[in-house]
């Protein structure tokens, strides 16, 4: 009868191939600390030094994402502070031109009309 077989996690993996990097114990005390035999070891170091060069590719690349939406974020800002701007004179103006006329701009109280 055979056994089934063992399936790990990623997590696991890259925390043996961490070990496995540091040299600090030989592949076979790592193999048999974990329960895990030395040849399957060896392919996930390999996997991850294989792969190791295009996690550094990507980071290249997220830097470049970064900088653009941090770009398009700036000219959002700049665009609504304007606009802000826009309406605090427009806001100004009206109350010079409420008070002109004669018309209170403070709250009134309910029931009251708000003319003085």
């Amino acid at each position: 009868m055979t056994t089934p077989r063992k399936k790990y996690s990623p997590t696991f993996k890259a925390q043996i191939v961490q070990e496995l990097l540091k040299e600090e114990q030989t592949l076979t005390q790592i193999a048999s600390k974990h329960g895990v035999h030395p040849t399957q070891l060896r392919r996930w170091r390999e996997a991850a030094l294989t792969a190791m060069p295009a996690n550094f590719a990507d980071e290249a690349q997220f830097q470049k994402h970064l900088a653009a939406i941090n770009e398009q974020h700036d000219k959002e800002k700049e665009k609504l502070y304007a606009e802000i701007g826009k309406l605090t004179i427009q806001l100004n103006w009206l109350k010079k031109k409420v008070e002109s006329v004669g018309i209170s701009t403070e709250p009134s109280e309910p029931g009251r009309t708000g003319r003085k």
